[in-house]
Parts: structure tokens; C-alpha cells; sequence
């Protein structure tokens, strides 16, 4: 029947023998319906009277879900000329390696600010893990600051998150991109034997701020 609606509203050329032919079509359709139905309900009939009237439901509200989107992003008309912000570029680190400087070099090649961040715990052992990170830092000064958010409990990615959080709102008009170095072996199960360190901080920074999320990959070759 959706057919014959489309041709009654078209009117275009021979649209009344179109819009009569779908709809002798439908009508066949809507009794062949009718009778399988009726005739095998135990065979797998009643399906469709369960399943065409879901897909139909299901069909008829995507242009509900999309609409909006598309009336977020502006579809269809022209945006504004693009101009260019303050970019912060942010660095989770646990220590210094050839990776951290990599990934310190990457950073200061895409933003006009770069800022380690390494998380504080209050365990002996991380703070002296932390006191040596400060010492190779001092002794091979990056140029870089160092960034220590504290957090009471063993979590990774949501002091980072909270950190980037706090500074987009104390510092607008600065975009923020968060940079996560990663390893990538060789070999697939190497791959497999890695910590998800890296992805741990990525869902949280996607989950709870704006930023944008870079992960360089350094591979081990």
C-alpha cells in the first residue's frame, strides 16, 4: 500500500493504472498472509504475523533516531569557517623510556603545550616508583612538566579523565588531546600477553570528557 500512497501523491504519467496494479498486489499479498496463517500456525506462520509487525515498528522509528543527529550536526547547511584554537596536548606516563620520548616528541609535534601526567597512589611502593620517575626526569629533563593527580585508590583511567576534565573547564578554548603511547610486539601472542593499560585510559577519557584520543603505537620490531 505504500505504492499506491506514492503514486497518488506523485500523479505523474498512467499513475492511476500503476497505483491500481500495487495495490491489486497488496491485496493478493495481504490474503496469501491471511490464509498461511490461518492454515499453519504451528508451522512457523505465526512469525509473521509477530516478526513483519516488529520490522515495520523498527523501521518506522530510525528516521526518529537519525533526524536529530543530523539536525546536531548541521546537515545541510553550511558551517562556519573553521579557526584555529590553543591545543594541550596530554601524555599518561609511568616512566621514562624510549617510548615515553617518542610519545613526548609526537605531542610536541601536534599541540602548543605538552603535559606528562602520572598518577600519585598512596602505597610506599608507588611513591617510591614515583620518587624514581622524578629522578629520571631531573636527570634527563625533557622539557616537559610532570602532572601528579592523586588518587586514594589503584585506578588508572579516571584520575586521567578527571585531570583532562578539570582542565578543559578551567582553561576554554584549549583543545584537548589526549596521547597514549602503547607497545606493539612483534608477534600476535606477545600482543596477547600486553597489559590494557592504554585502553583502560582511552574508554575513560571517551566516557567522561570531550577530549580527542590519539594512541600511538610503538612497535617493537
Amino acid at each position: 500500500m505504500g505504492m499506491v500512497r506514492h503514486w497518488r501523491l506523485e500523479r505523474g504519467p498512467g499513475w492511476r493504472g500503476k497505483a491500481l496494479l500495487n495495490g491489486f498486489d497488496a491485496v493478493l499479498t495481504g490474503v496469501a498472509a491471511v490464509v498461511v496463517t490461518a492454515s499453519k500456525p504451528t508451522n512457523g506462520a505465526w512469525l509473521i504475523v509477530i516478526a513483519l509487525p516488529l520490522l515495520v515498528a523498527a523501521f518506522e522509528t530510525l528516521p526518529r533516531t537519525y533526524d536529530p543527529v543530523g539536525e546536531r550536526l548541521g546537515q545541510g547547511r553550511i558551517p562556519g569557517a573553521p579557526h584555529r584554537e590553543r591545543s594541550l596536548v596530554v601524555v599518561p606516563v609511568s616512566s621514562l623510556s624510549r617510548l615515553t620520548s617518542e610519545a613526548l616528541t609526537a605531542a610536541a609535534s601536534l599541540g602548543d603545550e605538552v603535559r606528562a601526567v602520572t598518577v600519585c597512589y598512596p602505597d610506599p611502593e608507588d611513591r617510591a616508583h614515583l620518587h624514581a620517575l622524578e629522578r629520571a626526569r631531573a636527570e634527563g629533563d625533557p622539557g616537559v612538566p610532570l602532572v601528579r593527580p592523586a588518587c586514594e585508590r589503584r585506578s588508572l583511567g579516571r584520575p586521567i579523565a578527571a585531570y583532562v576534565r578539570e582542565t578543559a573547564a578551567a582553561e576554554p578554548g584549549t583543545r584537548v588531546t589526549v596521547l597514549i603511547p602503547e607497545t606493539e610486539p612483534e608477534r600476535l601472542w606477545q600482543r596477547l600477553l600486553q597489559n590494557q593499560r592504554g585502553a583502560v585510559v582511552a574508554h575513560a577519557v571517551r566516557r567522561e570528557t570531550d577530549a580527542a584520543i590519539c594512541r600511538l603505537r610503538f612497535r617493537l620490531l
